[in-house]
């Protein structure tokens, strides 16, 4: 059984890597069956946010130029993709914690059950995957959050994974962002003559700094998503008993 096990984590993370490293989307479908999560596809949906919060920084972070919208968004342009990627297999990871967490679910249930009928459980589409008004409900969520910070403080397993991918396929696109982008061309007026010159080139200094608000940013976000999709795993399963 031992030997089983290991084979089947060591084949979650080739179809991670195909799916990754090499954008296989049968991939991403074999590790949702996988996962037993194929009859959940309906309810698994990254909202794949790192782009546009990595486009901001970096406007931000580039004030001082003319460009920093043109480089901002060719930057998006450019990693998108392979941020997405990375988000669904991290929202992936968290939906599989949540579903499976039996502990999780049976807590949850418990409380369920207490503020609303079976009857009324069995006709929920939703249950508390985003109404968390009642105290009881948050302060659940916050408990799992913080169990799964913890364990992430111990084992730096989201945190290296991300740095790992980051370093094997967003940085070299970074590093190399002078080459993607066309020359970008200024025309200024001085004493009624215009003067037609070339934007200048980012440099190293500016390229490292844009590096690590990237991978920040991606951290940052990525364990958010995480734990918003193991708190919708943990609520799948519980209704998915009474479907």
């Amino acid at each position: 059984m031992v030997l089983v096990k290991v084979d089947l984590y060591k084949m979650y993370e080739a179809l991670q890597y195909k799916f990754l490293y090499k954008n296989d989307i049968n991939s991403i479908h074999i590790l949702l069956n996988l996962y037993d999560l194929e009859d959940n596809m309906a309810n698994i949906y990254p909202k794949y946010i790192s782009t546009r919060a990595i486009r901001k920084r970096i406007n931000r972070q580039l004030i001082y130029k003319k460009d920093r919208e043109f480089i901002s968004n060719n930057i998006s342009l450019l990693l998108h993709e392979d941020i997405d990627r990375l988000e669904l297999i991290v929202y992936l990871e968290g939906y599989k914690n949540g579903y499976h967490n039996i502990k999780w679910a049976n807590i949850l249930e418990g409380k369920s059950i207490k503020h609303f009928s079976i009857e009324t459980v069995y006709e929920k589409n939703f249950l508390f995957h985003y109404d968390i008004h009642l105290e009881e409900i948050r302060n659940f969520r916050e408990y799992t959050e913080n169990e799964i910070r913890d364990q992430e403080r111990e084992s730096k397993f989201l945190n290296n994974f991300i740095i790992t991918y980051c370093n094997k396929v967003i940085k070299k696109k970074v590093y190399n962002l002078n080459r993607y982008m066309d020359k970008q061309l200024t025309i200024e007026f001085e004493h009624g003559r215009m003067n037609i010159r070339e934007e200048p080139l980012l440099t190293t200094m500016e390229l490292n700094r844009m590096y690590e608000i990237i991978v920040d940013t991606i951290i940052k976000n990525v364990v958010n998503i995480y734990l918003e999709a193991n708190w919708l795993g943990i609520n799948d399963r519980v209704l998915n008993r009474y479907s």
